[in-house]
């Protein structure tokens, strides 16, 4: 056991992992680290409740008046402050009660990782967790006259979605919980696309999509697309899951690391330490 644990521990050793986290940068850091690999950590958003919390907590209200047929979760974040808003205004028992009455729809492990810390669990399953996959789920069902809850990522409206929704005949109501928010330390952003233009990165780790979309937005900003392009082609690009492989695609960003089908953290260093050990 313990020559197993020190394989484990040195499978990343002597590797630079940049990680581009906020929301749980300390764990992902750790995990890295545990298996020897020296951590860039550069946090690019930051999380916040939404900066008018009336609209959510009459949402949470409604919720608990008359649940919906269907709840619709994108992400674990986002049920996390539902729950935070409940408990603050003494709704959290008849908010879980309302949960346990309906369908509630996972787009992937994150929200369901969250229904079970209040211990519940989904009744559907998103086909893959994007967009797409929780339609061809939704296919599957009749939704007309359904009333069907739709907890948004962050401000994103997922126009898509809710269209597809309104289409079969849904009556359709959202909630945004939380914003993102970006860090105001560009410097860091810019050390990291030189550390990677100069070679000094062997692997950048991404998690959710707005860490992409702000590491570019720093770099078109201060000038620094091109250097950043190199960067990304000179290190290898890992993604947690297919929205965010997708989103970098779109980029012109080729992902290279990837966890084959559960897309947590573990997963995720399993799989950087995979791929880096079969370089050598």
């Amino acid at each position: 056991m313990e020559n197993l644990m020190l394989q484990a521990s040195e499978s990343l050793k002597g590797k630079v992992v940049a990680v581009p986290e906020s929301r749980q940068l300390l764990l992902l850091s750790k995990m890295l680290s545990k298996r020897g690999a020296d951590v860039m950590a550069v946090p690019m958003v930051s999380i916040h409740d939404a900066p008018d919390p009336l609209p959510v907590l009459n949402w949470l209200k409604g919720f608990v008046r008359n649940p919906p047929d269907i709840l619709i979760l994108l992400t674990g974040e986002g049920l996390r402050r539902l729950i935070k808003l409940a408990e603050q205004n003494g709704l959290k028992n008849d908010f879980v009660m309302a949960l346990s009455r309906v369908d509630k729809l996972c787009r992937g492990p994150k929200p369901n990782q969250a229904l079970r810390e209040i211990g519940l669990e989904r009744e559907i399953d998103a086909m893959a967790p994007t967009t797409a996959g929780v339609i061809a789920s939704l296919d599957k069902l009749e939704l007309s006259g359904k009333n069907i809850a739709v907890q948004l990522y962050g401000e994103e409206p997922n126009v898509k979605l809710i269209a597809y929704l309104k289409q079969a005949g849904g009556q359709v109501s959202v909630v945004a919980p939380y914003v993102y928010a970006n860090k105001l330390d560009d410097e860091k952003v810019i050390d990291l696309i030189w550390a990677m233009h100069n070679g000094k990165v062997d692997v950048i780790a991404f998690s959710s999509q707005p860490q992409v979309n702000r590491l570019f937005k720093v770099a078109k900003q201060y000038q620094l697309e091109g250097e950043l392009s190199i960067g990304l082609n000179k290190c290898h690009v890992a993604a947690m899951g297919p929205v965010v492989r997708d989103v970098l695609n779109n980029k012109g960003v080729t992902v290279e690391i990837m966890p084959a089908r559960t897309f947590f953290m573990k997963p995720l260093v399993t799989a950087i330490a995979k791929f880096l050990n079969k370089q050598v």
